[in-house]
């Protein structure tokens, strides 16, 4: 007996097409330093976590060292605590001074190094993020930020290629906060054409006071009506009815 098979359709061969490149040629990705959230608004404040994870299958990750960009400083960075961690920071001069809150700094922190205490570092199959809070941010399109990652047999990952837009990305990429413009404001809510607060129109409150009584005196009306036809109708009722 011989089978027909059926046409492979169009549908078909571009499902196939998409799963091959999902589940089979695309290799796992390479483990880099990151910066999560990726994105923030130009001039906002904002929580952000280098996240850096252990390549290596023998040693452990005990210094993490982030260079903030020289073109673009920022007023103000705080670390949070990481356990088993401590924190040195470095601070440049810059010119022209940043202003932060109606204050001229003339320095910017441009270096960040987390060290590890004894059996404290990021072992291998593992992570470890470390927090800072920053801002404002500045007013550029985005930040990038070189990291060197020291391990515990004398080996430097070095994190410091910095992406080309449109092109692949590489073998070392460091990594990079997008910032976006921040959004106009919108108008105040006691703009032109706002409604006057109460009290401040008379002619308003007249009129108010006259709808209301006019209200009252249409119900005390239609009351009354409708107690005179209860009237008029047990009336009839009560009437005997003339003969013929």
């Amino acid at each position: 007996m011989i089978r027909l098979r059926r046409p492979v359709t169009a549908a078909a061969l571009a499902l196939t097409a998409v799963a091959t490149a999902v589940f089979g040629l695309a290799g796992p990705a390479s483990a880099h330093v990151t910066v999560n959230p990726k994105e923030a608004t130009q001039g906002g404040y904002g929580r952000f976590a280098f996240r850096v994870p252990n390549e290596s299958d023998t040693a452990s990750t005990t210094k993490v060292e982030v260079v903030l960009p020289e073109n673009a400083p920022v007023g103000s960075v705080s670390t949070m605590p990481v356990p088993g961690w401590t924190v040195a920071v470095e601070k440049r001069k810059v010119d022209p001074p940043i202003e932060v809150h109606g204050s001229q700094l003339t320095e910017a922190v441009s270096k960040l190094t987390w060290t590890a205490a004894a059996n404290a570092g990021v072992k291998p199959g593992e992570f470890q993020e470390f927090p800072v809070s920053m801002g404002p941010l500045p007013q550029v399109d985005r930040m990038v930020f070189k990291v060197l990652q020291t391990y515990s047999d004398g080996n430097v990952s070095r994190w410091i290629e910095e992406p080309t837009p449109g092109g692949e990305e590489p073998e070392n990429p460091a990594p990079v906060l997008t910032l976006t413009a921040a959004s106009p404001s919108a108008a105040p809510s006691g703009s032109a054409g706002a409604a006057a607060p109460a009290g401040d129109d008379d002619s308003d409150d007249d009129s108010d006071g006259a709808g209301t009584a006019l209200g009252i005196a249409g119900l005390v009306a239609g009351l009354a009506g409708l107690i005179l036809g209860g009237l008029a109708f047990l009336r009839t009722r009560r009437e005997p009815t003339p003969k013929a």
